[in-house]
């Protein structure tokens, strides 16, 4: 039990830290008052641009990748290793990445969070999905055709690898990002 408590507690602060709200503070806004909102990457970037903003797209991949390396320890501390304490740590980090304690709950969508988790669960999938968002990036000129495509690949990918009950998992945190897009578009319908 130790293991999924120090998991979950770790992964929620990790995924808490504001990292767009924080870059965006620098440059004199606040993103969730302009553009979509969203204090994630995306926002960012079409409020600054690449370059300033490819502090949000590292720190909040970053935040997945810390998450589930504090998942990994924990299971090898206190539980004898398995995946178990690493997705609850992954999804703990989305969950606060999307409602932050940190920043009056008013998060974004996960997608990077997941991405640096989905880094430490499956490292040969997500090199492939890297590989796919390059592909159908530059095939489509677009980043975000590409980035749909190797982030919402994965799950395939990881099946090359993992067995199907550890895919299932990712799909399951794959429903949180889903479940935080539902949230935003009901409240951009409020508006």
């Amino acid at each position: 039990m130790p293991a999924w408590f120090a998991a979950v507690i770790g992964g929620y602060l990790l995924g808490s830290i504001p990292v767009a709200v924080l870059v965006a503070r620098a440059h004199g806004f606040d993103p969730r008052e302009v553009g979509d909102r969203n204090p994630g990457f995306w926002n960012m970037k079409e409020q600054l641009g690449w370059r300033a903003a490819a502090p949000v797209f590292a720190g909040d991949a970053l935040k997945g990748t810390l998450a589930a390396s504090v998942g990994l320890w924990a299971g090898a501390l206190w539980a004898g290793g398995g995946w178990g304490p690493v997705y609850a740590a992954v999804a703990a980090a989305m969950a606060g990445h999307a409602w932050p304690v940190f920043a009056r709950m008013g998060g974004g969508r996960s997608i990077l969070t997941f991405a640096g988790g989905f880094a430490v669960i499956c490292w040969p999938a997500f090199l492939l999905g890297v590989a796919v968002l390059a592909i159908v990036g530059l095939l489509t000129r677009s980043f975000a055709k590409g980035a749909r495509a190797g982030v919402f690949g994965l799950p395939l990918l990881q099946l090359i690898f993992t067995p199907v009950e550890q895919v299932a998992a990712t799909g399951a945190l794959m429903c949180l990002i889903g479940l935080r897009f539902g949230q935003a578009a009901l409240a951009e319908r409020r508006r």
